[in-house]
């Protein structure tokens, strides 16, 4: 009797699981309500403001104010998308949430504060920080 409890159990937590796990699946690629699927967002937003932001930073930097103003608009993008990547019920884990709330905020607000000081030391380690939060999540949930 205890066993075949016990594998009753096994069972409701299992399915529970499959259930979970098709949940966290739809809400990584599309938010609940908004059109937008994730993919075009991370195409969209992400990876232009990425590589921008990046290849400013290279080598001896900004050129200008007006180059260290684009940066500064790259990393307030890169921002906004840590907000984004947690609304609309696209959030599935705790893997995502620290990527997107801590390490993609946090690094983007960093990278953001030391272009508009048109400091590149601090621009580039910033931006490293941000773009571990690319890295951490990819490793979770990109196929």
């Amino acid at each position: 009797m205890r066993r075949n409890r016990m594998w009753t159990l096994f069972a409701v937590l299992a399915v529970g699981g499959l259930i979970l796990a098709g949940t966290s699946s739809a809400q990584v690629k599309k938010g609940k309500s908004r059109p937008a699927a994730t993919k075009y967002l991370m195409r969209g937003i992400m990876q232009p403001n990425c590589k921008g932001l990046g290849d400013l930073l290279k080598d001896s930097g900004p050129a200008d104010d007006k180059a260290w103003d684009t940066a500064a608009c790259h990393a307030a993008c890169l921002s906004e998308m840590s907000h984004l990547l947690m609304d609309d019920g696209r959030c599935p884990d705790a893997v995502w949430a620290e990527a997107a709330k801590t390490t993609l905020r946090e690094g983007a607000a960093e990278t953001l504060a030391a272009c508009e000081k048109k400091d590149l030391a601090a621009a580039n380690a910033a931006f490293k920080k941000a773009t571990a939060a690319c890295a951490a999540c990819h490793k979770a949930h990109k196929k």
